[in-house]
């Protein structure tokens, strides 16, 4: 397939126009019935030229938008009102790194993406085990592993408790919305199936 790049001819061999009963090559590329999007560029029509430049000619991008739709696309800042992933001060991953905790931006990074992996393997341990979200996140909580007991699942609890509870801890208060988690996600697993 060879590409005119200045006119928008595309040769290929044996290809026809889709136009209802032209017979001539199809050579010029026209937005298909799906559009592009997230899974990719979409469907393409093929012309001959004359049916090209008439398609073009009746062609509305602006098709089936409300007037403030079309207002906010002809707009020079359209799409620069949202960060896309790669701006983003976290790429989408998570909050930023603290950067003094490391000597080299690189180790920043890589530190990261180990965090992550790690996320998604412990993710597909949960969904291959049946744990579901809330109780995935109860886990994370108490820091428990998904093989845990109901002897360590109660180990794990009291030892938070102790932690962060202001009549074991010195009477500091600092800590109280940390020992609400820990509570609502040990009621949370004590009643759930691998505990009962």
């Amino acid at each position: 397939m060879r590409n005119d790049k200045f006119h928008g001819r595309v040769q290929s061999d044996g290809r026809i126009c889709n136009a209802p009963g032209c017979d001539e090559p199809g050579e010029f590329r026209a937005p298909g019935i799906r559009t592009s999007g997230f899974d990719g560029p979409g469907d393409y029509r093929w012309f001959c030229l004359d049916h090209v430049r008439q398609f073009n000619s009746g062609y509305d991008f602006f098709a089936g938008m409300t007037a403030d739709e079309i207002l906010a696309a002809q707009s020079p800042l359209a799409g620069w009102e949202r960060e896309t992933r790669a701006f983003r001060a976290d790429a989408g991953i998570d909050s930023a790194p603290r950067w003094s905790d490391f000597t080299d931006p690189l180790e920043a990074i890589s530190a990261r993406a180990r965090a992550r992996r790690s996320d998604h393997v412990r993710a597909a341990q949960a969904a291959r085990r049946g744990i579901s979200p809330d109780e995935r996140k109860a886990y994370d909580v108490l820091n428990l592993d998904y093989g845990a007991d109901r002897r360590a699942l109660r180990s794990r609890y009291s030892a938070l408790v102790r932690q962060y509870h202001p009549d074991r801890n010195g009477g500091d208060r600092s800590h109280e919305g940390r020992l609400q988690e820990v509570v609502e996600a040990y009621n949370l697993l004590k009643a759930s199936a691998p505990f009962a």
